[in-house]
């Protein structure tokens, strides 16, 4: 099972934290993959959910792309990142599902089960886990076994 944290959250949400890099990178070394929101302006990244907060490089990118889950943020963003090879990015807002640049199922919250998808924060729903290959949460430290 792949356990991805959102935005950096491990035990409950944490707005004033998530999305910064020292705590995407706390998550990152506990083990977990990170869904991280980027933003791109005038070709300079930025983390941040509302909007683009906190400035990164793409050499910090580089270094963790293997873990990251990019939900692209504008427009900017996601042409981007269709420019360079290797990072697993998307773009949502209510879509029932999207496909990652990597071909992973993301899923709405409340829409399981849908087979070898990504559960995103399934505890709002109780969504039936049974035939998902990962989940992305707040709280994913709950999944871990």
């Amino acid at each position: 099972m792949i356990l991805i944290s959102h935005r950096g959250n491990i035990n409950g949400k944490n707005p004033k934290l998530e999305n910064t890099p020292d705590y995407i990178q706390k998550a990152l070394n506990l083990g977990y993959d990170v869904e991280i929101d980027i933003w791109v302006i005038m070709g300079t990244y930025y983390l941040g959910h509302d909007k683009p907060q906190y400035s990164i490089t793409q050499y910090w990118l580089n270094e963790r792309k293997d873990k990251f889950w990019i939900h692209c943020k504008n427009l900017e963003a996601i042409e981007w990142f269709s420019l360079i090879n290797g990072f697993n990015y998307f773009w949502h807002e209510t879509d029932t599902i999207t496909l990652t640049s990597q071909r992973h199922i993301w899923t709405y919250p409340g829409k399981q089960p849908i087979k070898d998808s990504i559960a995103v924060m399934p505890e709002i729903y109780k969504d039936n886990l049974d035939i998902c290959k990962g989940i992305c949460s707040d709280n994913i430290i709950k999944y871990k076994k």
